[in-house]
C-alpha cells in the first residue's frame, strides 16, 4: 500500500512540487556534480545539445558551460538514444540496461523505414565492423568522417540511411557519443568508453526506471512514464505494484499522481517556489517529460511553446511552477540580454517577479561565460 500524506492537493502547487522533484528549487540535498544531476533525473532530453547543457546547468548551482562540457568529455555523463529514438543524457552505468529495455521495441517500430532505406542486418554488422575498426586505428571519429568510411565501403549514407545505421549501432551498444569537438560529439566504442555497465533483468529494470522517474519527475502518472519510455502500460502497472510502498499517491480530478514521500510531505509543511521565476531551455524535462502537460502549461498556450505541433520546444519562462511565456537571448557578450515574451502580451512582470527574473537571467548569462 502506498504511503499517505495529510493534505489532498489542488492544481495550484503541482507545478512547484515538480520543480522540487526536478532539483529546480534550492531545497533539500543539492547536486554536487554534473553526474549527480543526470543520475537523479534518470534521463534528460538532449537532442538539442546547447539546450541540454543549460538543462543541467540550471539544476547545478555555480556551474558553468565548461563544467557540463567537461563532463561529456570525461564520460561522467553520456548522450545516446536510450528511449523514444531521441537523444538523452544519462549516467554511463545506466545506459546499457536502458538500451536492453527499449531497443528491441524501437527496432520493430522502425523496421519498415529500414526496409525503405535498404538497411539489412548484414549492412548493420558490416558498418559495425567498419566503425570499430576505424576507432581502434584512429581513436574517436566524427560523424562526417565515419560516414565517409561507410560510403567508401559501399554503405551509402544519404537520405537518412547513415543516421539510421548510426542510431542502430548506438542502440545495440557498439558505439556511443563521446568527447566534444566544438559543438559536435565524436563517436567512440561503447565498451571502451563505458567499461562498467549494469545489467538488469526486464522486470527489475522497469521497476527501477519507474521509481527513479516518479521520484525525479513527480507528481506524475504511470501514463506519463509509459509515454516517456514507450514501455507498454501493462508492464508499467506490474512494476508499480513492486515499488508503490516507496511512493505517495495523490488523487487530483480522478487521476492518480505519484511522487516521493519527501516531495509529498511539502503539502503539509509548505510548498516552496511561490515567487520563483526560472528560465528553462527548450526541451526541458519540466515540460517535455510528461504526456499531459496541462498541470504547468495552459492548453491554450501550447502552440506558443511548440508552434504548429512541430516537435520543437521553445525556451520557457516558469513562474511559481507555471509556464507563463517564452524567452530569448539578444545581443552578444557584454551587450547580451534576456528578453521575455509573456503569454498575456503585456511584456511586464510584477516587481517581485522582475527581481526573480533578473536573477535568473544573470545566472544564465554567467553560465554561458564560465
Amino acid at each position: 500500500m502506498a504511503a499517505e500524506v495529510g493534505k489532498r492537493p489542488d492544481r495550484k502547487p503541482m507545478g512547484r512540487l515538480r520543480l522540487v522533484s526536478q532539483k529546480l528549487l534550492p531545497m533539500g540535498e543539492r547536486p554536487g556534480a554534473v553526474a549527480d544531476v543526470v543520475r537523479w533525473m534518470t534521463a534528460m532530453q538532449a537532442q538539442d545539445l546547447q539546450a541540454a547543457l543549460w538543462a543541467v546547468g540550471v539544476r547545478l548551482p555555480d556551474s558553468g558551460l565548461s563544467t557540463i562540457r567537461s563532463a561529456l568529455d570525461s564520460g561522467s555523463i553520456v548522450r545516446s538514444w536510450p528511449m523514444r529514438g531521441t537523444l538523452h543524457l544519462v549516467a554511463p552505468e545506466d545506459l546499457r540496461w536502458m538500451l536492453d529495455l527499449t531497443a528491441e521495441r524501437l527496432t520493430r517500430g522502425i523496421a519498415a523505414r529500414h526496409r525503405e532505406l535498404g538497411i539489412t542486418w548484414a549492412d548493420v554488422e558490416a558498418c559495425r565492423d567498419i566503425a570499430l575498426g576505424r576507432i581502434s586505428a584512429g581513436g574517436p571519429v566524427s560523424r562526417t568522417d565515419l560516414f565517409k568510411e561507410f560510403d567508401a565501403a559501399g554503405q551509402p549514407t544519404g537520405g537518412q540511411r547513415g543516421i539510421h545505421i548510426l542510431g542502430t549501432l548506438c542502440r545495440h551498444g557498439w558505439l556511443v557519443q563521446g568527447p566534444l569537438a566544438g559543438n559536435q560529439q565524436l563517436l567512440v566504442a561503447f565498451d571502451e568508453w563505458i567499461p562498467v555497465s549494469r545489467r538488469l533483468d526486464r522486470a527489475e529494470a522497469i521497476a527501477e526506471f519507474l521509481l527513479r522517474y516518479l521520484r525525479s519527475h513527480g507528481p506524475a502518472t504511470v501514463r506519463d512514464f509509459a509515454w516517456w519510455t514507450q514501455i507498454p502500460l501493462t508492464e508499467v502497472r506490474v512494476a508499480l505494484e513492486e515499488i508503490r510502498s516507496r511512493l505517495v499517491e495523490l488523487e487530483l480530478d480522478g487521476t492518480g499522481y505519484w511522487m516521493s514521500p519527501e516531495t509529498a510531505a511539502l503539502l503539509d509543511t509548505g510548498v516552496p517556489g511561490s515567487r520563483s521565476v526560472l528560465l528553462l531551455p527548450g526541451f526541458d524535462e519540466f515540460l517535455l517529460g510528461y504526456t499531459d502537460r496541462s498541470l504547468v502549461l495552459p492548453p491554450e498556450h501550447t502552440n506558443k511553446i511548440v508552434p504548429g505541433g512541430n516537435g520543437v520546444f521553445r525556451k520557457t519562462v516558469v513562474a511559481a511552477g507555471e509556464v507563463i511565456g517564452t524567452w530569448g537571448r539578444e545581443g552578444t557578450s557584454r551587450t547580451a540580454a534576456v528578453v521575455p515574451e509573456l503569454f498575456d502580451g503585456s511584456g511586464a512582470l510584477g516587481p517581485a517577479a522582475q527581481v526573480a527574473f533578473a536573477r535568473s537571467a544573470r545566472r544564465y548569462l554567467e553560465f554561458l561565460e564560465t
